[in-house]
């Protein structure tokens, strides 16, 4: 596929949506790991610096989650089309030019509430892939820590545990990425039921559809959240912003 794209469309095709999934990542992401940490150093700090249990962890991801969808549902959407607009017949195709052009294009086009189409499986993608992959790099960490004696602080101990989060958060998003995908890229309210696609997918394509695309997938989420949690501890290192 990327070989075709590169071949077919050219290497800039390989970041069609630029724009948008840098937005998405300034207000989705930002979301999700700003609250995520703001509630955990509020819990250590109430407890005397006692690391937070994993059921709180795991609360603290399912309250980040919900921030982070209904935050970041506007540019997911225009991300989504943006990457998948060269896919439709020419007829269909909506050339946005940008992020900030693709939203005014839907507010103008199709109404205000079309940015908060697919919010519902979007909230809960971001609670799983926050409690995915935030739960599971902590867990990740302290395992690596106490049981095989690795240095918190050392780069190998970051990359084990990011490495494992960012295997964990594919998998269990991806059904819930698949459907979302299907929604968001719907022309219509009509063709954007989650339940009627999932229903209709599982009898024309089985229930192995809810893992299609899960290598690109990885090949995406891997090394974003390997980079995402190097980065943040690097900061947290140095003390900026953590």
């Amino acid at each position: 596929m990327a070989v075709r794209i590169v071949s077919q469309e050219g290497v800039l095709a390989a970041y069609s949506g630029l724009s948008a999934s840098l937005l998405r990542q300034a207000t989705y992401s930002t979301a999700r790991f700003g609250v995520y940490e703001a509630l955990k150093e509020y819990d250590m700090e109430r407890n005397d610096n006692q690391a937070p249990s994993t059921i709180k962890l795991l609360s603290f991801s399912v309250v980040a989650g919900v921030i982070g969808g209904i935050v970041g549902n506007p540019s997911d959407i225009v991300n989504i089309r943006m990457q998948n607009d060269n896919t439709l017949p020419i007829n269909e195709r909506r050339h946005y030019r940008n992020a900030v052009d693709g939203i005014f294009r839907i507010i103008k086009e199709e109404g205000v509430s079309s940015l908060f189409r697919g919010v519902f499986p979007n909230l809960t993608r971001g609670v799983l892939m926050t409690a995915s992959q935030v739960v599971s790099y902590d867990i990740g960490k302290q395992i690596l820590v106490n049981e095989f004696s690795w240095d918190a602080k050392s780069k190998n101990t970051h990359f084990g545990a990011s490495l494992f989060a960012g295997l964990v958060a594919t998998t269990v998003c991806s059904p819930v990425d698949v459907v979302k995908t299907r929604i968001m890229n719907a022309s219509s309210a009509e063709n954007a039921n989650a339940i009627s696609i999932l229903i209709n997918a599982v009898k024309n394509e089985g229930v192995g559809f809810m893992f299609r695309g899960w290598t690109p997938a990885f090949i995406r989420l891997g090394p974003h959240t390997i980079l995402t949690f190097l980065a943040m501890e690097q900061l947290r290192h140095y003390k900026v912003g953590l």
